[in-house]
């Protein structure tokens, strides 16, 4: 059965994974023939509220064509009136939540919809983050109000649905979980590494506290991880670099650790990885992330946590190495043991780019029975 779906949610010229996400959702849900269309925005954040740029002038991506970009943080009438809107038309209303300061339009955009007596228009959350990484207790109340209000939750892994379920209070539906598909930048043609050590790691992505660079200085500093070894940090600080580059020369490692800041565009991304024996994601928590399938898809093995779902896509000790989280002397295990003769070629040998469809099918057979 074909349905009338519209994705609320970032799309071009909103930059990384989510909207990437959200886009890639619209086309496979219009390849298995429902009429799906994404409702965007024109401001979906006050700057405060993000320090990088929100924006970027090319597409990472191809871009769905039934997008519209008429919500605005500063419009609330905009949220009811698209409501009103969609109670008349859709079957299906994916609402994908970020960050809790997107719940007030939500909540807005569900308020016009219910005031439509005579609609049969079910609404989802779609959670990539139930709650942020973080968090204040205002989050926490804000949520709460979102899932208590829709007829269902989707989430990216069973701890994101436990802790959904328990906002969500007795006597609703349970979350229905399924596993984040791929969804990767546009990056050209991918080149396969050349032969040989770099001596050099990567860290991608933004930069903030749960991500875990300090613990990654402290584990390049470490009595026994390869003094050799070198590092960039590419991508957005929040709050800048200052703390970083300063614990950099604490450690004595400043002149092996390079940050590059600001957003990583998608035609840069290739040299970083070629320059890289290995992405290292140090992360204190995670709850999905795309950079272990970005770094397989250039020929990368990846050094990682197993906060979250990294694990799931890390072989250890075939393509990849695992480590504890929040844990600076087993990321400093891990990164011996990567160095260890021959291993990043044994390991760069076995890794294989994904297959993404057999995860968009399952996911979106996940999302329709929500």
């Amino acid at each position: 059965m074909n349905h009338r779906i519209t994705l609320v949610g970032p799309a071009h010229p909103y930059k990384g994974g989510g909207a990437r996400h959200t886009t890639e959702l619209a086309h496979r849900l219009a390849g298995r023939g429902h009429r799906t269309r994404v409702e965007s925005w024109l401001a979906q954040y006050p700057a405060m509220l993000y320090p990088g740029e929100q924006t970027v002038a090319d597409p990472e991506g191809e871009p769905f064509p039934d997008t519209h970009h008429d919500l605005a943080w500063y419009r609330p009438d905009g949220w009811w009136l698209t409501g009103r809107r969609l109670a008349r038309t859709e079957d299906l209303v994916v609402l994908t939540l970020f960050s809790p300061v997107q719940v007030p339009a939500y909540l807005g955009i569900l308020a016009g919809l219910r005031s439509v007596r005579s609609s049969r228009t079910r609404v989802v959350v779609l959670c990539h983050n139930v709650l942020p990484h973080e968090r204040r207790a205002v989050d926490i109340s804000l949520v709460r109000a979102l899932l208590r209000r829709v007829d269902g939750v989707l989430t990216h892994a069973a701890e994101q649905a436990h802790l959904a379920e328990g906002l969500l209070g007795l006597g609703r539906p349970a979350p229905v979980v399924a596993r984040m598909p791929p969804h990767l930048p546009d990056t050209g043609e991918h080149r396969a590494p050349e032969p040989g050590e770099r001596r050099h790691l990567l860290f991608l992505g933004i930069v903030r506290p749960y991500k875990g660079v300090d613990l990654l200085l402290r584990a390049l500093a470490a009595q026994g991880t390869p003094d050799d070894v070198t590092l960039t940090v590419a991508g957005e600080f929040w709050g800048g670099s200052a703390d970083l580059a300063a614990l950099a020369r604490e450690l004595g490692v400043a002149d092996r650790v390079r940050f590059r800041e600001g957003y990583v565009p998608a035609e840069e991304l290739p040299d970083l990885f070629a320059a890289a024996d290995a992405v290292v994601l140090p992360y204190r928590s995670a709850t999905a992330s795309q950079n272990v399938w970005l770094a397989h898809e250039h020929g990368l093995p990846v050094v990682a946590t197993r906060a979250g779902a990294l694990a799931d896509h890390v072989r250890d000790g075939v393509d990849g190495v695992l480590c504890a989280p929040d844990d600076v002397a087993d990321l400093a295990r891990a990164l011996r043991g990567f160095y260890a003769p021959g291993t990043p070629e044994r390991l760069r040998a076995a890794v294989r780019p994904v297959s993404a469809a057999p995860y968009w099918e399952d996911y979106m057979d996940r999302l329709l029975r929500v």
